[in-house]
């Protein structure tokens, strides 16, 4: 799914213009990604919370000739999902795996 796809859901879903569903969805973006500069936590309720950590500079190797280099300090993004969200993910996959799988015409 594309921010495209987000704006026309909502969009289809909430009755506003496209160009106001496009401004909504710009501006929850735009508050998360501030927010996440700011190294605040975000907690959706029953979708999840949004993290950065700072790692800390460290030695890693080129895989191919082994040689060390030195991996830089930054700060990196982890997305732990709800249990809600968890339980909803697992119930349809389990839905999908118990429909019949769909037939081809039928043997003459």
């Amino acid at each position: 799914m594309t921010k495209a796809d987000i704006i026309e859901s909502v969009y289809e879903k909430v009755g506003f213009s496209k160009k106001e569903a496009a401004e909504v969805v710009e501006m929850v973006f735009d508050t998360i990604k501030e927010t996440l500069e700011r190294g605040e936590k975000i907690k959706i309720s029953g979708f999840g919370n949004f993290i950065i950590r700072d790692k800390k500079s460290r030695v890693g190797r080129n895989p191919q000739t082994g040689e060390e280099i030195e991996i830089s300090a930054r700060r990196v993004l982890t997305f732990r999902p709800s249990q809600v969200l968890k339980n909803a993910l697992n119930s349809a996959a389990e839905a999908a795996e118990s429909s019949p799988a769909p037939q081809g015409p039928a043997p003459e």
